[in-house]
């Protein structure tokens, strides 16, 4: 093998090991996490190419505070919970990734675990 095509080979190694490991740092190692809580407002699984599952959770009355989020594909019973749970004061725990890629979603809040809370604003459903 002549010494340019050793060069090509190993610089295209060097590629693809370098982006795999940035993509595996992107996914594995979370910048935080935490939970938040508000009415579930909206879920929906929207794109053309490469659908996503996308949400938002008002987090005052007057719905000025909403906090946007993904759901990866494989948190598939967060996603059904999601549905259900549609118009309902939830608490949500998320992980908050450094970056996103297209085909995870379009925010870096990704919802890992979500369940029904009860509301503030309404005592025991009055």
């Amino acid at each position: 093998m002549s010494t340019f095509k050793k060069i090509v080979f190993f610089s295209i190694i060097i590629a693809i090991f370098s982006i795999s490991a940035y993509m595996a740092y992107v996914f594995y190692v979370p910048y935080s996490t935490g939970i938040r809580s508000g009415e579930l407002i909206k879920i929906s699984h929207k794109g053309y190419v490469v659908k996503t599952w996308e949400g938002e959770i008002s987090q005052g009355i007057s719905g000025a505070q909403v906090f946007n989020f993904s759901v990866l594909d494989k948190d598939q019973k967060v996603i059904d919970s999601l549905k259900i749970l549609q118009g309902n004061f939830v608490k949500v725990e998320y992980v908050e990734r450094l970056r996103t890629f297209f085909w995870w979603g379009d925010t870096r809040y990704f919802i890992t675990k979500v369940e029904k809370e009860t509301s503030p604003y309404f005592n025991n459903g009055e």
